[in-house]
């Protein structure tokens, strides 16, 4: 069987793959692409439903009824979006985040100080800010929307700032917004669960229990990490527990290891391709054909495994997550009908204002700020080429708080509180563009001098 997380599309060179397929993929490199495609998906949105709000309303909130007896799934379309194919998100971002604490930045600690003190800052101020200007309201429980940093999104503002940009920017900005992340993950998992079903979490235990224990025993394939993850999933739902949280554990969970080293790889690959050759100098064309098909199948083997199941796994999904499912999470969530009215009272509204001020202030004085104090108290220390005032761009940039910010918003308001949820929305958007805007002009002035 196939890996499910090996992408089909790359394979082929038929005419279609050519010109259509590849294209695509090479736009799909491109490192702002992702964020182009969330912008437009939340444009075509906020049209959608400005020109058609009752058309937009209806389709989101089709119901899609599953019933197999001892099970059943009874949901609106928005709901099979945010709770089902976001799992795929939380996944690639579970595995993102595993990849920075075994590879990568998060593996050093004293590289990683310096993004993680501008994280912890960066959703303590935005959190606390929203917190005293909505007490005792009715938006309090919103408090931890204006935390999330939208990773594809900010990341995508600094790859159009082009050129003269430090590479140690980009992996301050990357490094904090997956350690926000993990702040995020938290805050929905404690935060923002139901009533707890003990019977159902201790399913979710054995659930885990499976995939540490198909993990201690070697399995590698995809396969048997999906069905350990459907059931997983399952019992998140039941347990009350935020289900999407299913990926992020999983992607935690998945071997970030290759079986096959680089060299051990390529010995490997040379024995077989010695012994392909072997195989051709077979006068029956019987064994040799069948000899051959066993090579081939073998030298694909080892490649595969020459990679870890978790980078497979990134580079089956990350894709599709980037270009399918947060492209639909915007379709199925930012269409809000603006009106005169909605403006006015998104303006008189605490709850807008808290997340705007957060995101795009409390998000630049918490990440500076506890950086530098960071610095200063000589527990992190700045890399040499990067200079404050492109930090201060970067904690710009992390006000871009759009996909989680508006899970969590999601979350934080029950589906009858619409005008708490509207407010949120325009606040969400207003902070994001503002942060986009000046976090790029002053990277790209910084870029210029």
């Amino acid at each position: 069987m196939a890996d499910l997380f090996r992408p089909f599309w790359r394979e082929g060179d038929d005419p279609f793959r050519r010109l259509v397929v590849q294209t695509t993929l090479r736009f799909m490199e491109v490192e702002a692409a992702g964020g182009i495609v969330l912008v437009v998906a939340a444009v075509i949105a906020m049209i959608w439903a400005n020109v058609g709000f009752g058309s937009y309303d209806d389709f989101w909130h089709t119901h899609l009824i599953v019933d197999i007896g001892i099970w059943s799934f009874d949901q609106s379309l928005q709901h099979v979006v945010n709770d089902v194919l976001m799992v795929v998100f939380f996944l690639v971002v579970g595995a993102e985040i595993k990849r920075e604490v075994t590879h990568g930045e998060l593996r050093d600690p004293r590289q990683a100080a310096l993004p993680i003190a501008a994280a912890l800052g960066g959703m303590l101020t935005p959190a606390g800010l929203y917190a005293v200007l909505n007490a005792g309201g009715a938006g309090s429980a919103g408090w931890g929307i204006p935390v999330a940093t939208d990773i594809a999104f900010a990341l995508g503002v600094l790859a159009l700032v082009g050129r003269g940009i430090p590479l140690q920017l980009k992996i301050f900005l990357l490094t904090l917004a997956v350690a926000d992340d993990v702040g995020g993950i938290l805050i929905i998992a404690i935060f923002y669960s139901e009533s707890i079903q003990v019977e159902w979490l201790a399913g979710m235990v054995g659930a885990v229990g499976f995939l540490l224990l198909v993990k201690k025993l070697g399995f590698r394939h995809s396969g048997i990490h999906a069905v350990g993850g459907v059931f997983l999933w399952l019992t998140l739902w039941e347990a009350g527990v935020h289900a999407t949280l299913a990926g992020v554990i999983l992607g935690l969970i998945v071997p970030a290891d290759a079986l096959y080293d680089r060299q051990g790889t390529i010995r490997r690959i040379d024995y077989l391709l010695q012994r392909l050759r072997h195989v051709e100098e077979d006068p029956d064309p019987v064994v040799r054909d069948r000899d051959a098909h066993e090579a081939f199948m073998q030298i694909k083997h080892v490649s595969n495994e020459a990679e870890s199941p978790m980078e497979r796994l990134e580079e089956g999904m990350a894709p599709i997550s980037a270009f399918v499912i947060v492209p639909i999470f915007a379709l199925a969530n930012a269409g809000i009908k603006i009106t005169g009215d909605s403006i006015d009272a998104a303006l008189s509204s605490e709850i807008a204002w808290g997340i705007f001020l957060g995101l795009l202030l409390g998000k630049f004085v918490g990440i500076v700020g506890l950086s530098a104090l960071a610095v200063k108290l000589g527990i992190a220390y700045k890399p040499e080429q990067l200079r404050w005032s492109q930090l201060c761009g970067a904690a710009l940039l992390a006000g871009i708080g759009f996909t989680v910010a508006i899970f969590i918003a999601n979350l934080s308001f029950d589906a009858n509180e619409t005008e708490l949820l509207e407010a949120a929305k325009i606040g969400i958007f207003a902070a994001s563009i503002v942060a986009a805007v000046l976090g790029y002009s002053l990277l790209r002035y910084q870029r210029s001098h």
